[in-house]
């Protein structure tokens, strides 16, 4: 019975589409009136979709039908937005051009771009957008739509850069930041700067990040940034200061982003906290967390999994712990491991914290098996050996492992013979000796 109950699910899913469409086919005209896009306002998505297209099928031109129109395509990409469809809405860009070239072309790139917007908001469209933004761009160039293609494009090389297209993704901003600038577009240059700045980070290549960046503020103080670009620009900012361990500049960075998102409830707010909160430990003040975290205008607003997760870190870094580290580290995996910000800055953290247990523990012997420092540091063995030889190679204590009785052997701190430090002494004096007996005999000589 369940699975008949399922299959006529599915029939009737099938039925409707197939519904939709055959309405959507027909074309049947709608008169573009007011009436007509306050009856679809009050019906169900698939109930006002074809009416919508109804609207869009009246063949009328004049400036009331053309405002009616503009209507009904923005309400036409949200309903198709809540269904999901999103190939329908590409295939409304394609049908939809011949109505541009009767609208100004402001107006046809506010319609395009939150067409585009509508399939940004559906989940698993990354290869989608890209392809529509593709189709755009070809459109626009042939249309010469100068300035709608320029933001296309721009909004291409984000996605591209999502998708770790990085190489595409330079190449398309290289030549659009020469074009904008010829222009004088300072808006667009603030987001495309902005945007290779985040590129060049991605690739790791620090000093290109910072000259993008610190291009994009220039531009910006040429004009008004609206608030979500300027927190935007300070988030990033933070981000490049805190890869230079300059963690101070960058939590005031981070604040200040978080208040701006903040104020414009935008989602990225979360970011901004869960970057300052990382901040505070970095610089040994994990005790700050729980406060910051407890304070009435983060707790409430914000309590969740990626504050969790901080906080967890926090207590780990506090005790000094790195069971507790490793535990923080498995159950908040999507919070931790998958940010690339904070992974980055936790693994140098875990490391340092473990070279500090692991120096604690072996300062008493001279001679321990490497299973008893596992141990007592509550870590596999075969990863604490591997840590031990890496500590010794980089001389941060004197040592051998002696890998077949299991253990570590500590020396003694070699003593520094004083001969050469005294004999560098004895060259330097020699050295000014020379030089005074020869600025003395340049003067008899002269």
């Amino acid at each position: 019975m369940g699975s008949i109950g399922k299959s006529d699910g599915k029939f009737e899913e099938l039925a409707e589409n197939l519904l939709l469409k055959v309405v959507v086919m027909s074309s049947q005209r709608v008169p573009a009136t007011e009436d007509s896009i306050g009856a679809a306002k009050e019906k169900t998505a698939a109930e006002a979709i074809p009416l919508l297209y109804g609207i869009l099928e009246d063949p009328s031109s004049s400036p009331e039908a053309l405002k009616i129109k503009e209507l009904a395509i923005t309400d036409l990409s949200d309903r198709l937005r809540e269904v999901g469809r999103a190939e329908e809405l590409q295939s409304l860009l394609t049908k939809l051009r011949p109505f541009f070239s009767l609208i100004p072309k402001a107006k046809t790139a506010k319609l395009v771009r939150g067409i585009i917007d509508s399939v940004a908001k559906i989940p698993g469209t990354s290869d989608l957008q890209i392809s529509l933004c593709k189709e755009i761009v070809q459109w626009t160039r042939a249309e010469k739509r100068t300035f709608l293609r320029q933001r296309i494009e721009a909004r291409l090389a984000a996605l591209l850069m999502e998708s770790k297209e990085y190489s595409e993704a330079l190449n398309l901003l290289s030549g659009l930041i020469k074009e904008v600038r010829r222009l004088d577009d300072k808006l667009l240059l603030v987001e495309i700067d902005l945007l290779e700045s985040k590129l060049h980070f991605a690739l790791r290549n620090l000093p290109k990040a910072k000259a993008a960046l610190t291009a994009a503020r220039t531009a910006a103080n040429a004009v008004y940034v609206p608030p979500a670009q300027q927190g935007t620009i300070d988030l990033q900012s933070g981000i490049l200061h805190a890869e230079e361990k300059d963690y101070k500049t960058a939590y005031s960075y981070f604040f200040e982003a978080f208040e701006a998102f903040n104020t414009l409830a935008d989602p990225q707010a979360i970011y901004g906290l869960k970057y300052m909160l990382l901040c505070k430990i970095m610089v040994n003040q994990a005790e700050d967390v729980a406060g910051i975290i407890s304070s009435p205008k983060v707790g409430l607003q914000y309590k969740g999994p990626e504050l969790d997760a901080m906080k967890a870190i926090a207590d780990a870094h506090s005790k000094r712990s790195l069971k507790l580290f490793e535990t923080a580290l498995q159950n908040f995996k999507n919070e931790l491991d998958e940010d690339p910000i904070v992974h980055r800055h936790l693994s140098a953290l875990y490391d340092t914290l473990q070279e500090q247990n692991l120096c604690r523990l072996i300062e008493p012997f001279s001679r321990v098996e490497i299973a008893h420092i596992a141990e007592l540091i509550e870590l596999p063995s075969h990863q604490v050996e591997k840590k031990l030889s890496q500590m010794i190679l980089d001389k941060k204590f004197a040592g051998t492992l002696d890998q077949g009785a299991g253990c570590l052997i500590i020396f003694d701190d070699p003593k520094t013979d004083a001969i050469y430090p005294a004999t560098l002494e004895t060259i330097s004096n020699m050295e000014k000796v020379v030089d005074s007996l020869y600025a003395r005999s340049a003067k008899i000589m002269a």
